[in-house]
């Protein structure tokens, strides 16, 4: 993606790293009550978090959603999430995928936080970034994060105003809390 933005003569390179279901679950969240999230302006959401510094990935991580054959609302979740990869491809975010496995009734994601956690290391050890914008509340990336930071890598934390992690704030150098005001602007007016 290596793209300069406005007017910025920051040198310093940053990928975004962002969990996608965490994300979507957050902005669906009662507090936040938004639709039509396919819409979301996520190239602007990205050059606004990386405010003028040079972006040199976008990664979105996410379990992938299998058809179950006679199950319409699994058909509708594939057809949405495929058309979500089209957007973001577009927009030259990376998308890195795990797996849903069905417990009982309910569907949980699998290696997506492993696939996140080995990329803020392997890019931290490559030296490809200064700085890892994570957009996730996911405790289990700390031990991650603290061997970035030890390799001089600077962590930028995102999360949500009504559900911050506090440990995610601790072992980051910046944390910013998004709210539904800082959100709405990503979304087109008519869908909030």
């Amino acid at each position: 993606m290596a793209t300069r933005l406005e007017n910025k003569n920051i040198e310093e390179r940053v990928i975004i790293f962002l969990d996608g279901s965490n994300f979507y679950h957050r902005l669906k969240d009662s507090e936040f009550k938004f639709k039509h999230l396919l819409d979301f302006d996520d190239k602007r959401f990205a050059e606004w978090l990386a405010h003028g510094r040079i972006i040199i990935d976008c990664i979105y991580y996410v379990g992938l959603v299998r058809k179950e054959v006679g199950n319409t609302k699994s058909e509708e979740l594939v057809r949405s999430q495929q058309k979500l990869f089209a957007n973001l491809q577009k927009l030259s975010w990376i998308v890195k995928i795990g797996y849903m496995m069905k417990q009982d009734k309910d569907y949980k994601e699998k290696g997506v936080d492993v696939k996140l956690a080995v990329d803020i290391l392997d890019m931290a050890y490559q030296d490809r970034y200064d700085t890892a914008i994570i957009i996730s509340s996911d405790t289990d990336l700390i031990p991650a994060i603290i061997r970035a930071k030890e390799l001089g890598k600077i962590i930028e934390y995102i999360g949500f105003s009504h559900r911050p992690s506090f440990a995610m704030q601790r072992y980051s150098k910046l944390s910013r809390l998004l709210g539904k005001v800082e959100l709405e602007q990503f979304l087109p007016k008519n869908f909030l």
